[in-house]
Formats: structure tokens, C-alpha cells, sequence
């Protein structure tokens, strides 16, 4: 008797089939990460394209695993092994855990909102932060996307690109502030160029039309900037304060040079 001719591409077309399962998986945790709150069945269908069945599978699978959660209106969530997950991380990671304690420190003396911050694809974000005791701080969340021209971060994190590959890598909208300004291209540029020469970037009334964000590079060990340690101050501070945080900031991010 022949051989089925479909059973030689058997083993690929369940390869296959595991791959778009575990790129479902991805899209779907990512999309519950973006949306920073539960979501419905039908959103998550929406959001990740992927048929209707394949997203209740594997939000019954992943429910038992407990790496994710419905609540009494069936709408999804992240469960408490991701949480667990995210403390191990956070404990064996020696970047992570010694910016904690530097954020700390940094919001403890100078009594303001300190952050680290790093690159998400083509986007910003804070990684970790710790508030001062004032009773007006300034802040962003700490896992939300945010547009790199709006932040003195991106200036710093982009200064190893060319400028056709920052051209590439920002998205033409994300030079749209929220109030509907628009970020000169040039300008962004040039400010990346200034960042590298001088060591930091300062930024005022981008997003927020209140605040001062003064930001410094973490090298690698190869020099190059993959992370920030930032200070969100209001516009009002006189040049000796930001001279004393950019000081502070400079000295806090050389005990983390090489993590």
C-alpha cells in the first residue's frame, strides 16, 4: 500500500499549529498588558484577530495554569502566577533590583518622582518609579506605552540610531502631543544630538504642560544606553535644583553602569 501523501508534511503541519498557538498566547498577554485592565471575550477576539473558539481555548487553558483570571462578569485578566512570575523576575534580575533600591534612595533625599525607564519596541516606557512625599507629584504609570518624542528618555535612549533609522522607527503620530501640538521632527533631531554630547536630556511641557523631566543614561557594557534614571520635577524649579538633580542622577546611574 502507498503512503498518504499528506503524511510527510504531518509533523510540520502540527509545528505549524503549535506556532500560531503560542503567537496567540503572546498577542493575547500583550493585549491584556496594553489595555492595563480586563477585558471581555469579545475584545480580546477584536484586538488579537484571532478566531473566536481559539481565544476561549486558550483562556481555559491559561485560566487553570493561573496565569490568567475571570472574574464574575467573565471578563479576563492577568492571574497570580503571572504575578508570581513578575516578583522572580524582578528578583533575579540585577538591573531591576538595583535600580529599585537606587529609585529609592534618589526619591528619599531629594523628596522627587525618580523613574527608570526603558525602550518597548518603538515605544517608552516606565519600568519602575518611586514618589516622593509631596502632595503634588508628577508622574507617569509604570508599564504604559508612551511615545517616544514625548519624553526626555527617548532623547537619550536613541542617540545610538542614524537618523534615517529613527525616522523608520518612530510612528509619524507619536510626534502628535496630547493637545494636539505637533513635535518638529528636526528639532527631535537635533535635541537626540545634544543628548549624546552633553550626557542628559531635559524636556518641559510636552505632555504634561506642568512638568520638567530631566533624564541620564544606564550603560551597557558596551556604552551604549539601555536604560534611564529620570527625576519628573514641576517647570518652576530654578536651574539650581535641576543642576542638583541632574548631578544626582549622573552619579546614581554610574552605580549601575554595566547591568
Amino acid at each position: 500500500m502507498s503512503e498518504s501523501p499528506t503524511t510527510p508534511n504531518a509533523p510540520a503541519a502540527s509545528s505549524a499549529k503549535r506556532a500560531r498557538g503560542v503567537d496567540r498566547v503572546i498577542d493575547l498577554c500583550t493585549q491584556l498588558h496594553r489595555h492595563k485592565a480586563p477585558m471581555t471575550p469579545r475584545e480580546l477576539v477584536e484586538a488579537t484577530g484571532a478566531p473566536r473558539s481559539s481565544v476561549y481555548e486558550l483562556v481555559s487553558i491559561l485560566s487553570e495554569a493561573g496565569w490568567l483570571e475571570v472574574d464574575r462578569d467573565g471578563r479576563i485578566f492577568f492571574g497570580r502566577a503571572m504575578h508570581l512570575f513578575g516578583l522572580d523576575y524582578a528578583r533575579h534580575n540585577d538591573l531591576i533590583s538595583r535600580a529599585r533600591g537606587v529609585l529609592r534612595q534618589l526619591a528619599a533625599e531629594f523628596n522627587e518622582t525618580s523613574q527608570f525607564c526603558m525602550l518597548e519596541g518603538n515605544k517608552y516606557t516606565v519600568v519602575l518609579d518611586d514618589n516622593g512625599t509631596r502632595p503634588f507629584r508628577i508622574s507617569a504609570d509604570t508599564g504604559v506605552r508612551i511615545p517616544i518624542p514625548w519624553t526626555a528618555s527617548g532623547r537619550v535612549l536613541l542617540g545610538d540610531m542614524t537618523f534615517e533609522a529613527i525616522n523608520d522607527f518612530i510612528p509619524p503620530e507619536d510626534f502628535i502631543l496630547p493637545d494636539g501640538r505637533e513635535i518638529v521632527r528636526e528639532d527631535f533631531l537635533t535635541e537626540i544630538d545634544r543628548a549624546r554630547e552633553q550626557g542628559y536630556a531635559i524636556t518641559e511641557g510636552l505632555a504634561d504642560s506642568f512638568a520638567c523631566c530631566l533624564a541620564v543614561p544606564v550603560l551597557d557594557q558596551g556604552g551604549h544606553a539601555h536604560a534611564t534614571l529620570c527625576f519628573t520635577i514641576g517647570r518652576d524649579a530654578p536651574q539650581a535644583r535641576r543642576d542638583e538633580l541632574l548631578d544626582a542622577l549622573k552619579q546614581a546611574a554610574r552605580t549601575l553602569y554595566g547591568h
